[in-house]
């Protein structure tokens, strides 16, 4: 590989990696964001656009709320891992060893 093309490569995945951290920064934690999502947890109906589009911006702080004994019981609850498989949102698979 010639030396301005793995200069291009190097700053390609550089800018791509800083984007994505800049997207986990950019979520506020705010758990009462989740507040549209509470009767699809609470219940077997689906969940809203509204549900699943702050689900969506939520995720980078699931270990933060998984850490807080309150919300624990919330985040961690069958409902809440339902919504978020039904919008898309895959629960982490290493939270759930960590937690049992």
């Amino acid at each position: 590989m010639k030396g301005a093309s793995k200069f291009v490569l190097v700053m390609t995945v550089l800018v791509l990696l800083l984007a994505e951290a800049h997207i986990s920064l950019a979520a506020t934690c705010s758990p009462v964001q989740l507040s549209p999502c509470l009767g699809a947890i609470r219940s077997s109906s689906p969940p809203s656009k509204l549900c699943c589009s702050k689900i969506k911006q939520q995720k980078p702080c699931l270990c933060q709320y998984l850490k807080n004994p309150t919300l624990k019981k919330y985040v961690n609850s069958p409902g809440a891992k339902k919504v978020a498989r039904s919008c898309g949102v895959p629960y982490p698979r290493w939270i759930e060893v960590l937690l049992t």
